[in-house]
């Protein structure tokens, strides 16, 4: 499996039988990425679905299927024709690639403040997991986690909490787009976390994972 970093939360996963996009949102390079099988929405905040570009990019690629969570269908204007609901339990078959859809909510921001939902997926039956904007465990192993490490709803100890109760193989860091010095906080979570098990991918650069 290859995994290029677009970015914030965007992550481009190319098995041997699909190329898969997950959350492009403003805060992601995704423009010109071609050859896609499926683009994928955790959830609707903007930092993970910009839905002009995200209209622009399925209109270059007419053959990639688009797969949303619950709310977005009703929270994001502008979103293209064809798209399908990813739910919490639903399995997506991608020309041989599975996607699991698991988790369901957001996590916690602060207070009172709504959430949402998040459909976090699972690539090949572990093989590959992103979360979305959420701490969920999945019921089996998993080898790749992008884990999150910045942002209003997580704190370092969190991140490395969620690489300890994931246990995957390598987590690669993501959600970096809004800290003032990612690179900082990759280091922390990556001590914290140990077994140098964190590995930060380059942006833009497709890495054998």
């Amino acid at each position: 499996m290859k995994l290029t970093h677009l970015g914030h939360a965007c992550v481009l996963v190319e098995t041997d039988r699909a190329r898969i996009l997950i959350d492009p949102g403003n805060a992601s390079s995704f423009e010109g990425v071609a050859d896609l099988d499926a683009v994928l929405v955790t959830h609707q905040h903007p930092d993970h679905i910009d839905a002009p570009k995200v209209a622009a990019l399925l209109a270059a690629n007419p053959s990639a299927r688009f797969y949303i969570d619950p709310d977005s269908a009703h929270a994001v204007d502008g979103l293209p024709e064809g798209w399908a609901i990813a739910r919490t339990g639903d399995r997506i078959d991608i020309g041989g690639t599975t996607v699991d859809v698991v988790g369901g909510l957001h996590a916690a921001v602060y207070g009172d403040v709504p959430g949402c939902t998040n459909s976090a997926y699972i690539v090949d039956d572990g093989a590959f997991f992103h979360p979305g904007d959420s701490l969920h465990v999945p019921d089996r192993p998993i080898d790749v986690l992008a884990v999150a490490v910045s942002g209003p709803w997580i704190k370092v100890a969190e991140s490395v909490d969620h690489v300890k109760a994931v246990a995957p193989r390598v987590a690669v860091p993501i959600h970096e787009g809004a800290a003032a010095n990612p690179a900082f906080i990759i280091g922390m979570v990556s001590a914290f976390a140990g077994d140098d098990i964190v590995r930060r991918l380059d942006r833009g650069t497709a890495t054998e994972v």
